[in-house]
This record gives structure tokens, C-alpha cells and sequence, in this order.
């Protein structure tokens, strides 16, 4: 088991600094609120697994057929993590993409075969699970704005990894991809390439079970 850093408190259980911050306009509909953040909550989530050890884990749920399954891996230029030491990171893992963007849950297994994260979320709650802690929000966009700083509209998550753009926003398309909501998507088959345009860039590569193995 890894050693927790020192300064570090025991793991929080209860609602992030998010969960009391003004709420967002009723312009926007539950499909966009809900959804906000989905890239976001698997970077932070994949972060979180890369210092888990495979004795470390989660019991899974059973019963449930994910919608999309694959491989991914994430690799973020520079410091998005609060440390403020400059560092890129990334890994890899494995994951389950359950339900939509309004009700659904995301799961993360280590290359060991250990579920080391998931984050869940419906209307009004969102949840980040890991062997260390739990993490209640009101929702995904405060989920992740609590931990990074910035949310990201995308609820296209469940069309980019089908490589299609999301149709709720609009999008410039290029020769074997489009760009949307400031990332370029490329889909080469059943593997997806997708990086962030503006710093820190990060580069999402996922490809969904039953494609060419040797993506990503």
C-alpha cells in the first residue's frame, strides 16, 4: 500500500467546497447540468488510481451491462492537480461507462484487474468513490470544479467515445475528426484521440472493446 502524503488529513465524507457555491442559472437544461464535467471526472478519477496498488480496491456492483467499454489512457501536460510542481502526468486503466449523462456511473480497473474508482452521479448528487475516500456533490459540474478549478461542458462524452459529435453543441468538422467545445476529436476506427486545445493540453486516447488491441 502506498503511504499517504504528509499533511494530508483523513479522507473527507461530505459535500465539497462546491456544493456551496451559488447555483447555476435555470437556462440550462438537467441533460447539460448533470453532464457537465465527464472528461474531467476521469482525469481526476484515473489520477487518483495510478497511486492505488492492487490491494487496494472496490467492491463491484453486479447485475448491470456497461453501454460503452474500453481502455484509455490519459496524459495531462503540466500541473492540474493543485500541487503546483509543474508535473505532467498519466496512466492507464481500463473502464466501464454505465447509463447517460443525467443518471450514469464511471469505473476505472487498474491494469491489475482492481476497481479503484468510480464516480456516479443523478440529478442533484454526484459521487467520487475511491479505497480512500467518498466524496458527495450536488452534481458533476461541482464535482470537478471543487477539484480542478474549471468544469467542462460535456455531456458529448458518450458520443465522442462512439466518434461522433455531440449534437446539442455545434462543431468544426476536419478530415477524420471535428473539433467541439475546444477539444479535437479523431476517431481512427474503434479508438478515439482526443486533446484539449488550451493549456494545460491533455490528450485522452480510448479505445472501446472489440477494436485493434494494440490502441491506445
Amino acid at each position: 500500500m502506498g503511504q499517504r502524503r504528509p499533511g494530508r488529513g483523513p479522507p473527507r465524507v461530505g459535500r465539497g467546497r462546491a456544493a456551496r457555491l451559488p447555483q447555476r442559472g435555470a437556462a440550462r437544461d438537467a441533460g447539460s447540468t448533470e453532464g457537465q464535467a465527464l472528461i474531467r471526472v476521469a482525469l481526476i478519477a484515473l489520477s487518483l488510481a495510478l497511486g492505488l496498488t492492487a490491494c487496494a480496491q472496490l467492491e463491484r456492483q453486479p447485475g448491470e451491462h456497461a453501454r460503452l467499454s474500453g481502455r484509455l489512457s490519459v496524459t495531462v501536460a503540466g500541473d492540474v492537480t493543485g500541487d503546483n510542481q509543474g508535473r505532467g502526468t498519466g496512466g492507464t486503466a481500463s473502464f466501464e461507462l454505465f447509463g447517460d449523462p443525467v443518471r450514469g456511473r464511471l469505473e476505472l480497473t487498474s491494469p491489475l484487474g482492481a476497481l479503484v474508482a468510480r464516480a456516479s452521479w443523478q440529478p442533484g448528487r454526484a459521487l467520487l468513490e475511491t479505497p480512500r475516500e467518498r466524496q458527495r456533490f450536488d452534481d458533476l459540474d461541482a464535482l470537478t470544479r471543487d477539484m480542478l478549478g474549471e468544469p467542462v461542458p460535456v455531456a458529448a462524452l458518450f458520443d465522442w467515445l462512439q466518434g461522433r459529435p455531440w449534437p446539442a453543441q455545434a462543431h468544426q468538422p476536419f478530415a477524420g475528426g471535428f473539433e467541439q467545445l475546444g477539444w479535437r476529436i479523431e476517431s481512427r476506427g474503434p479508438a478515439l484521440v482526443a486533446t484539449r486545445l488550451a493549456e494545460p493540453v491533455v490528450t485522452l486516447r480510448a479505445r472501446l472493446d472489440g477494436g485493434d488491441e494494440s490502441t491506445p
